[in-house]
């Protein structure tokens, strides 16, 4: 079962009136719409949220990571990198991202993660089932997350798949499993009725957003073409972040009041260093 986008879906943006759906993609949602789909299901799909152009210079940043850190896989492009990198908290900043976000959270907004999951050709790793709150050191946990399509995302290579209304149950145990290569190294320690699952079929730009408690996972991209997407996990600016290490590396303020935690500075351009990108060094 698949929730898709073909090329006649209309390219509307991301306001109360665009191409937004919980179970199905439609044109003419409010935003209470959303919500109340989201509560019920558990997630939620905006169809060509960001521009061809800074979708290339997302997929440009991603070579560009690997070849600054050729000792990690291409699905472990994690949140501790984002402290030195202008693009990325670029990226995550942007306004028509942080529109959809608080939809869900309120309009005091702040990150804390973000991860580059790029699955390359015939040799991507699978993501096992599980739920993103089982992980998380957040209290409570209030945060939502906004996956952002860099490549098209597809059931060949690899697309997210979800169980709908899945997040209406208690949080699960989780159990090691390695005996697949996977990029967590974990899986929730319950059976997951995968006939109920969903593929999340993206374009470039598109966004789709779920529920930390939604029992989620993906396959191995075992297909001639790369599969990447950026998960980025945006808090109410009251949901603490609890891990030890403060400022937690990811944690910005973006919008609005800034709230309980402390937070990185915005990195500052140095084009020695930095991600060449539109607009860098302009304040």
């Amino acid at each position: 079962m698949s929730e898709t986008g073909t090329d006649e879906d209309p390219d509307t943006g991301t306001g109360l009136g665009s191409d937004t759906g919980a179970g199905a993609d439609t044109g003419a949602d409010t935003g209470a719409d959303v919500r109340g789909r989201f509560e019920t299901d558990g997630y939620a799909i905006f169809r060509g949220v960001l521009d061809p152009e800074l979708i290339a210079e997302a997929a440009g940043h991603v070579d560009w990571l690997r070849q600054r850190h050729p000792g990690l896989r291409p699905e472990q492009l994690g949140h501790t990198l984002m402290r030195d990198d202008p693009f990325w908290v670029r990226l995550v900043s942007d306004q028509r991202l942080l529109d959809i976000a608080e939809l869900f959270i309120g309009p005091d907004i702040a990150l804390f993660a973000s991860h580059y999951i790029s699955k390359p050709p015939y040799s991507g790793q699978a993501v096992l089932w599980h739920q993103d709150a089982a992980f998380w050191p957040l209290e409570p946990m209030r945060v939502v997350t906004l996956w952002l399509a860099v490549d098209h995302s597809t059931p060949e290579n690899g697309c997210v798949r979800l169980v709908p209304g899945s997040h209406r149950g208690e949080i699960a145990g989780t159990r090691v499993n390695t005996a697949v290569d996977n990029v967590l190294g974990e899986e929730i320690a319950v059976e997951v009725d995968e006939s109920a699952a969903v593929d999340m079929v993206l374009a470039p730009g598109d966004v789709e957003v779920h529920h930390p408690a939604i029992v989620h996972g993906s396959a191995a991209n075992t297909s001639p073409h790369r599969r990447c997407g950026l998960t980025i996990r945006y808090i109410p600016a009251s949901t603490r972040i609890t891990a030890p290490e403060q400022p937690y590396p990811s944690a910005f303020h973006l919008r609005g009041a800034p709230g309980v935690n402390v937070c990185q500075p915005v990195p500052r351009y140095d084009p020695d260093r930095h991600y060449p990108f539109r607009g860098a060094g302009v304040s």
